[in-house]
C-alpha cells in the first residue's frame, strides 16, 4: 500500500516539473519571439496597395493601373451575408475566441498525430490577418507560433470588424482581384451589393485556394465549394432551408470582366499617367490615387467619333489597298474553327475582323468576331476601288469578287443605320483637342486612331507645319501695328531671293492666281498666301516674332523668314488650341491642363490645379502671389489658395482679339471654311491650313467657351492627296466635333469690347464710302484706326487719299 502514495506523489513531481519546463519552454520562446514581431501598430493606418484610377469630369473610369485589382470598403459597407459566409467557410468561432481558436488548434494537433501530415485547420481569420500583413505562407512550426503571438496582438488592439475589414479587403481571390470588391467586379462585372446569395458564397469561398475553386478556371470545383459556403451558413444558423435549397440550385455565372473602363479615352490616360509618375514615381501604381481629369465625357465621345469617322472617310476617298492576310478555309470549317481564327485580331477603334467565308455576285458572306456570320451588301463593297497611288484610283469594281475572295481576313465598320461596310486601318493618322478658352481645361484629346497600334500622341507630341491656320497670329500683329481689316494688299506675283534661301522662292497662291489690290479680310477669309507674305515684310520679321510669342509659341518654333506668313513653323494640335484660345477669351493667354486635382486613397486632396484663368475681377488679384503649382502636394493651410483665381495674363487687348474674331467668322461665313455652315451657328469663327503638297491638313475654330483644333497627316510627312487641304481633311472632323457639343447649346458670340466702331466702306479702297458709293459694305475698326477720308470716284484719284492714313498707304 505504500508503493501506490510514492507513485502518485512522483507522478504530481513529474507533471509539475513538466509543467514548469513547458511553462519556461514557452516563456522563453515568448520572450525570444515577441521582441521579433512586427508591431501590429502599423495594421491601424495600413496602407493597402490599390491602382491608380482616371476619371472624367463625371468620375466617368478611363483607366486603372496597377497589378493589384482593389477598391477597399468599410464594414458597414460589406453586405452582412457576405460577412456571414466568410464566418461559416472560415471561422465561425470568430466572435468567441481571443484570435486564436484552441479548439481548431487542437483538431489539427490530433490530425497530425493520426496521420503524420500537416492538415488545414487551426487557422482563424485573425491569424490569416497576420499571415497576410506580416508573414509568409511557408509552413513550418516557427512561422505558425508567431502566427499565433501576432493573432494574439491584434485582438487586443483591434476590435472585431476592424479585423474583418483587413481581411476582407487584403485577401487575394484569383485573376489579379485583391478584397472582395474586386473579386465582385472581376467575377460578375458588379458591386458586392448587386451580388445574390450564390454569388456571395462563391467569393466567400475563394480564399481557402483561389486557383483551386476559381470559377472560371474550376467551375465543377468551384461548384462544391460554394455549396459547402451555402451548407455551413444553412449549419450555422444563418439561413433557412428555403434560402439555401434555392440558393443551391443556382448556375454558376461568373465571367471574366476586365476593367470597368466607362469612357474610351487611352491618350488622356497615358497623359495622366506619364505626369503622375514623373512627379512621384512608380508608387502611383499602388498608392491608391484617383485622377480627376478635366475631360468631359461628352465632349470625349464626340472627339473620339469624330477623328474616326474623317480618317476613316479619307482612307475611302483613296481606295482600297486590298487584304493582306489570307486563311486557308478547310472542308467541312465550322463556328469554332473561325472562332479561332479571329481570336488571334482585336477590335481597332470600332474596326471589327471579320473573315470572308463566300463571295457571290455583289454581297459577300462574312464571319465577324462580334456578331458570328453576316452578309456584306454591295452598298458597303462598292466603295472599294483599287489603290493605285496618292492621287489615282483604278477602276470601279463590278463585282464583290472584284475585291474579297474566301478566306480574306477583313475589317468592318459598323454602320449607325445598320448593315456593315468593308473597311481597313488607316495610314494616315489625325489629332484632335478641345479646350475651355477661359481657364486651359482640356475637355477632349485623342492623339490618333488607334492607340493600341501607336502610342505616339499627336495631339501634344507632334510638332507640324500649321500652314494657314497660323495666319490669324501675323494679323493680330499687323493690327497691332496699326493696320486694319480693310488696309489693301496687293495680292501679286512676289519673287525672293533672300540669304538662307537656298533658291530662289516663288510663293504662290493655291489656285495659283492673283487677285491684285486686297482687303485684309478678304486675304484671310480666302488663305491669300501673296498678302500675307508681303503684310510680314512691311511689318517687320523681328516685330512678328516677338509679337507672336504672346500667344504661347516659343522663338525657335518661328523661322526667321518670310515663309513664317505661310505657317511654315511648328506647332502640336495643342499649342495652336493654346493661341487661338487668345482670340476666345478676349486676349488672354491661358495654361492648357488636363488634371484637376488628385486625391490620396482616403479622399483626401493632395493636389489642385490652380491654373490661369480668365475672369471678371482677376485684376483686383496679383499674378506674383502665389506660382502655378506643378503636380506636388498643396498642403491643406493652403485651402485658401485654391479658392482663388490665378488671373490669366491680357497679352493682345480685347479690341485686336476681337477683330480677328470678327475677320474668322468670315471664314466660316463665306470663306474655306464655309462647310461649317451646316452647323447652322453664327458664333462659331475658324481658320484652314495647309501646308505645301498637302503635307498637313488643319482646321482651328472657336466660340467663346470653346476652342477645338483638327489635324489630319503621316507620321512621315507626304502629300496627303492634289485635293485633300484643310477644309476637306480636316474640317469634317471639327464640324461632326462640334455639331455634338454644341447641340442644344445657346449661341456664345464674343461681345465687342469698347473703342469698335463700325462704319460704312468702299470695299475696293477700304476707305469711307460716300452716299452713293456702289457696293459700300460695313467694316469694324479699333475706333482711332477707322478711316477718315472717303473714297473718291476712281482708283486713279484715289491715291492721294491714301496717304492721309497708315492703313492703305502703300500696295505691294
Amino acid at each position: 500500500m505504500t508503493y501506490f502514495p510514492r507513485l502518485l506523489r512522483w507522478m504530481v513531481a513529474l507533471l509539475l516539473t513538466a509543467t514548469t519546463i513547458g511553462i519556461l519552454i514557452a516563456l522563453g520562446i515568448y520572450f525570444y519571439l515577441v521582441p521579433q514581431l512586427p508591431s501590429t501598430e502599423a495594421l491601424k493606418d495600413v496602407q493597402l496597395q490599390v491602382p491608380l484610377r482616371v476619371y472624367s469630369q463625371e468620375r466617368k473610369l478611363i483607366a486603372e493601373y496597377g497589378e493589384k485589382r482593389r477598391t477597399p470598403l468599410t464594414f458597414e459597407q460589406f453586405p452582412d451575408l457576405l460577412v456571414k459566409a466568410v464566418l461559416a467557410a472560415e471561422d465561425d468561432r470568430f466572435y468567441e475566441h481571443p484570435g486564436v481558436d484552441y479548439q481548431g488548434i487542437l483538431r489539427a494537433a490530433l490530425y497530425l498525430i493520426k496521420t503524420g501530415k500537416k492538415g488545414q485547420g487551426g487557422s482563424t481569420i485573425t491569424m490569416q490577418v497576420a499571415r497576410n500583413f506580416f508573414l509568409s505562407r511557408e509552413k513550418t512550426y516557427l512561422r505558425k507560433l508567431n502566427e499565433i503571438l501576432l493573432a494574439l496582438q491584434i485582438e487586443r488592439e483591434l476590435s472585431k470588424q476592424d479585423i474583418i475589414e483587413l481581411y476582407l479587403n487584403k485577401i487575394y481571390l484569383g485573376n489579379r482581384a485583391y478584397g472582395v470588391a474586386a473579386a465582385a467586379q472581376v467575377y460578375y462585372g458588379t458591386t458586392l451589393d448587386k451580388l445574390e446569395l450564390s454569388q456571395l458564397a462563391m467569393v466567400a469561398g475563394l480564399p481557402k485556394a483561389p486557383s483551386r475553386y476559381n470559377p472560371l478556371a474550376n467551375p465543377e470545383r468551384a461548384l462544391l465549394r460554394r455549396n459547402y459556403v451555402l451548407r455551413r451558413m444553412h449549419e450555422v444558423g444563418y439561413i433557412d432551408d428555403k434560402t439555401y435549397q434555392n440558393a443551391v440550385a443556382q448556375p454558376i455565372t461568373a465571367k471574366f470582366h476586365g476593367l470597368p473602363v466607362e469612357l474610351e479615352a487611352p491618350f488622356v490616360a497615358e497623359m495622366a499617367r506619364s505626369q503622375l509618375f514623373e512627379e512621384y514615381g512608380p508608387d502611383i501604381y499602388t498608392a491608391g490615387y484617383n485622377v480627376y481629369t478635366t475631360i468631359k465625357a461628352e465632349h470625349q465621345e464626340a472627339a473620339t467619333n469624330a477623328l474616326r469617322s474623317a480618317l476613316l472617310a479619307y482612307d475611302q476617298r483613296h481606295g482600297f489597298r486590298g487584304t493582306k492576310q489570307q486563311v486557308e478555309l478547310p472542308e467541312g470549317a465550322d463556328e469554332a474553327f473561325y472562332r479561332q481564327v479571329l481570336s488571334q485580331y482585336r477590335i481597332a477603334n470600332g474596326l471589327v475582323p471579320a473573315l470572308v467565308l463566300a463571295t457571290e455576285e455583289q454581297t459577300s458572306q462574312v464571319y465577324t468576331k462580334t456578331d458570328g456570320e453576316v452578309l456584306l451588301s454591295w452598298e458597303g463593297l462598292s466603295w472599294a476601288r483599287p489603290y493605285l497611288g496618292v492621287n489615282a484610283l483604278g477602276k470601279k469594281p463590278k463585282q464583290a469578287a472584284d475585291i474579297l475572295q474566301a478566306g480574306d481576313l477583313i475589317r468592318l465598320e459598323a454602320l449607325p443605320e445598320g448593315g456593315w461596310r468593308l473597311a481597313q486601318t488607316p495610314q494616315v493618322e489625325g489629332a484632335i483637342v478641345s479646350l475651355s478658352p477661359d481657364n486651359g481645361g482640356i475637355t477632349a484629346l485623342s492623339g490618333g486612331f488607334d492607340f493600341y497600334r501607336s502610342k505616339f500622341n499627336r495631339a501634344i507630341q507632334s510638332q507640324r507645319q500649321p500652314g494657314s491656320s497660323f495666319k490669324p497670329f501675323l494679323y493680330s500683329s499687323a493690327l497691332n501695328k496699326g493696320y486694319t481689316a480693310a488696309s489693301v494688299i496687293n495680292d501679286a506675283p512676289i519673287v525672293l531671293d533672300e540669304p538662307g534661301l537656298e533658291n530662289v522662292w516663288r510663293p504662290e497662291n493655291y489656285s495659283g492666281r492673283f487677285y491684285g489690290p486686297t482687303r485684309l479680310r478678304v486675304a484671310l477669309i480666302h488663305s491669300r498666301n501673296l498678302v500675307s507674305v508681303r503684310l510680314l515684310r512691311a511689318i517687320g520679321i523681328d516685330y512678328a516674332i516677338e509679337y507672336i510669342q504672346r500667344f504661347g509659341f516659343e522663338p525657335e518654333q518661328l523661322p526667321q523668314s518670310l515663309s513664317l506668313a505661310l505657317g511654315s513653323g511648328s506647332a502640336s494640335p495643342l499649342e495652336m488650341a493654346r493661341g487661338f484660345a487668345v482670340f476666345a477669351n478676349g486676349g488672354h493667354l491661358i495654361k492648357p491642363h488636363l488634371i484637376e486635382r488628385i486625391e490620396n486613397a482616403n479622399g483626401q486632396i493632395i493636389f489642385q490645379a490652380r491654373s490661369p484663368q480668365v475672369c471678371q475681377h482677376c485684376e483686383e488679384l496679383e499674378a506674383e502671389q502665389a506660382p502655378i503649382p506643378n503636380l506636388t502636394s498643396l498642403p491643406l493651410q493652403d485651402a485658401k489658395l485654391i479658392s482663388q483665381p490665378l488671373p490669366a495674363p491680357q497679352v493682345i487687348t480685347p479690341q485686336n482679339a476681337y477683330l480677328i474674331y470678327s475677320m474668322l467668322q468670315d471664314v466660316i461665313r463665306h470663306g474655306t471654311g464655309r462647310r461649317a455652315k451646316q452647323l447652322g451657328r453664327n458664333d462659331l469663327a475658324g481658320k484652314t491650313g495647309t501646308t505645301n503638297d498637302q503635307h498637313d491638313a488643319w482646321f482651328s475654330g472657336f466660340n467663346s467657351e470653346l476652342v477645338a483644333v483638327c489635324w489630319v497627316g503621316f507620321d512621315q510627312p507626304k502629300s496627303l492627296g492634289s485635293f485633300e487641304t484643310g477644309a476637306r481633311a480636316a474640317l469634317p472632323m471639327w464640324i461632326n466635333y462640334m455639331d455634338a457639343v454644341l447641340d442644344g447649346e445657346p449661341e456664345k458670340p464674343l461681345i465687342p469690347p469698347k473703342g469698335i466702331v463700325t462704319v460704312r466702306i468702299d470695299p475696293e479702297t477700304g476707305l469711307l464710302a460716300r452716299p452713293n458709293t456702289p457696293n459700300a459694305i460695313f467694316e469694324t475698326f479699333l475706333a482711332e484706326h477707322a478711316p477718315v477720308k472717303y473714297a473718291t470716284s476712281s482708283r486713279q484719284s484715289d491715291s492721294s487719299a491714301k496717304t492721309d492714313t497708315p492703313i492703305t498707304e502703300q500696295l505691294f
